[in-house]
């Protein structure tokens, strides 16, 4: 069975930077592309960052776009979100999500790792 867990989320101050990681397993990683989701509480989940799995084709939002970088290691089948200036409205629970290639829907969800940035 498919697993996406994520860890590297905390409190960082304005401007900080944080790593966050997602360690799959159960699914042929060469077979899928990948995102990052955030929420905010009151907010719509939305899209963050996307990815093949070999480190192609990588999509960013427009709200992070040159502050975060979406990245993936094939040989431990892990994918990162680098976030640097962070800022308080990047403040979320972010989520790691994979879907097989070519299809439109995310299909495998991690838990969430929390985000908080303060001012």
């Amino acid at each position: 069975q498919a697993q996406l867990v994520e860890s590297g989320g905390g409190l960082v101050q304005t401007g900080g930077s944080l790593r966050l990681s997602c360690a799959t397993s159960g699914l042929p990683f060469s077979l899928y592309t990948f995102g990052w989701f955030r929420q905010a509480p009151g907010k719509e989940r939305q899209s963050v960052a996307a990815i093949y799995f070999d480190g192609r084709n990588a999509y960013y939002s427009d709200s992070v776009k040159g502050r975060f970088t979406i990245s993936t290691d094939k040989a431990k089948t892990t994918v990162y979100l680098q976030m640097n200036s962070l800022k308080p409205e990047d403040t979320a629970l972010y989520y790691c999500a994979a879907k097989f290639t070519g299809s439109s829907e995310y299909n495998y969800w991690g838990q969430g790792t929390q985000v908080t940035v303060s001012s």
